[in-house]
């Protein structure tokens, strides 16, 4: 289909693409299988131990790897073929699955099988570092420039769909198969496998991309970020709200010692947020957020530190699942603008570099918060430290408001 062809102000434009609707396919069918994985493992881990900091652990065993190729794995996403990356990691993290259930079969010992779960996870963090710049980079490759917003919009929507089924069902699943439910996961990567082998992305790559120097093709993505106010305070702002105002890696003890709901309702509280996002990313796929972008930003996640602590305090199970909702809707749009930002502004040979530091920002943010939020569980107690991080995510946004005024001004309407 021609670009002339869809209608700039088409809500459906990106998915009118074939391309796109086999790269959303893959990120669909993958975000399942890793929450599958994040559930299960999660509560796996939990029920081994009785410990939050062991929790904390998952996400640092993850991290470590992952932060460890990001950056190099941005510039081979720069000079290699993208695709042949991105089908590789894709096998990595299916087989990681068929590992998992392995080892609860065939190991007994509970040390040496937590031992090995830590591992495998470590190998799917390596693999999800070395996936996200090249998937990410792909994504501009499937829709022309003029429909970026709305192909983010789509790809935040039906991800965040993709999450809430994923976490939702995980509970379910593992109440009628147990530890079993980890080959469901390999399954959905596989089904991944096969909707990614079906696109065709255009070729970026010249002779010229390949005689980059690695450590200087690094160095000029890290500069690229930090010289720029938008880029750099929008990555920040997310990085510290993750990094403090998380409360994902503690739902099972939730879930299990303070609501008392179950594997069950530890599902639907992990789909909770998706929920939300859901909800709000459909709102932005008719009205996305151009105007006055910054300022949204802003309150949205300021707004979502007001929710973590209401969290922490509700010992009501629908409250709980509500305001969880609530901090989803309010975080899609961070999503939504960050990605906006990356499609919109980044050359396309840079996208790799600048997407690994994104990753860094942002994915690594994630786990580090894992682990941050299992330290601090331990330290203060889970309540308090849902409530200490939730507050420092309010100082974040007010520091960052008066410290990026360029990024508080940010109005895509005049772009």
């Amino acid at each position: 289909m021609s670009e002339t062809a869809v209608s700039k102000k088409d809500p459906y434009a990106a998915l009118r693409f074939k391309d796109y609707r086999c790269y959303i396919s893959t990120r669909v069918l993958l975000a399942i299988a890793l929450q599958i994985q994040v559930v299960i493992v999660g509560w796996h881990v939990y029920s081994m131990t009785k410990d939050p900091l062991s929790l904390g652990l998952i996400g640092l065993v993850e991290i470590l790897p992952n932060f460890s190729v990001t950056l190099f794995a941005g510039h081979f996403a720069d000079i290699y073929d993208r695709k042949k990356i991105v089908m590789s990691c894709l096998c990595v993290l299916m087989f990681s699955g068929i590992a998992l259930y392995t080892v609860n079969h065939m190991v007994p010992d509970l040390h040496k099988k937590l031992a090995l779960i830590y591992l495998i996870i470590a190998c799917t963090g390596f693999a999800r570092g070395t996936l996200s710049p090249s998937l990410f980079s792909i994504l501009t490759e499937c829709v022309p420039k003029v429909h970026y917003l709305n192909s983010t919009t789509w790809n935040s929507t039906l991800w965040q769909i993709a999450v809430m089924v994923g976490a939702g069902s995980s509970g379910f699943l593992f109440a009628g198969l147990g530890y079993d439910a980890y080959l469901i996961m390999s399954g959905f990567v596989f089904c991944a496998i096969i909707a990614f082998s079906l696109m065709s992305p255009k070729p970026h790559l010249t002779k010229k991309d390949r005689k980059a120097p690695v450590f200087s093709s690094i160095k000029g993505g890290i500069k690229y970020v930090f010289s720029n106010q938008v880029f750099l305070g929008a990555l920040s702002l997310d990085l510290f709200a993750v990094l403090f105002g998380g409360a994902v890696a503690l739902l099972p003890i939730f879930a299990q010692d303070i609501l008392k709901v179950g594997p069950q309702g530890l599902g639907f509280l992990k789909a909770a947020p998706s929920v939300g996002s859901f909800m709000m990313a459909a709102v932005n796929v008719y009205w996305p957020p151009i105007k006055n972008t910054g300022k949204k930003l802003l309150a949205a996640v300021f707004c979502y530190g007001v929710c973590m602590i209401i969290f922490a305090l509700s010992k009501s199970f629908l409250l709980s699942v509500f305001i969880l909702a609530l901090s989803g809707a309010f975080d899609n749009i961070s999503v939504v603008v960050r990605g906006t930002i990356l499609q919109q502004l980044v050359p396309d040979d840079m996208k790799g570099k600048v997407f690994a530091v994104n990753s860094m920002f942002i994915g690594s943010s994630n786990e580090i918060g894992e682990f941050e939020s299992g330290m601090a569980a331990k330290a203060m107690g889970v309540i308090p430290s849902v409530i200490f991080g939730g507050t420092m995510t309010l100082l974040v946004v007010i520091f960052t408001a008066f410290k990026a005024p360029k990024l508080k001004n940010l109005n895509f309407e005049n772009n």
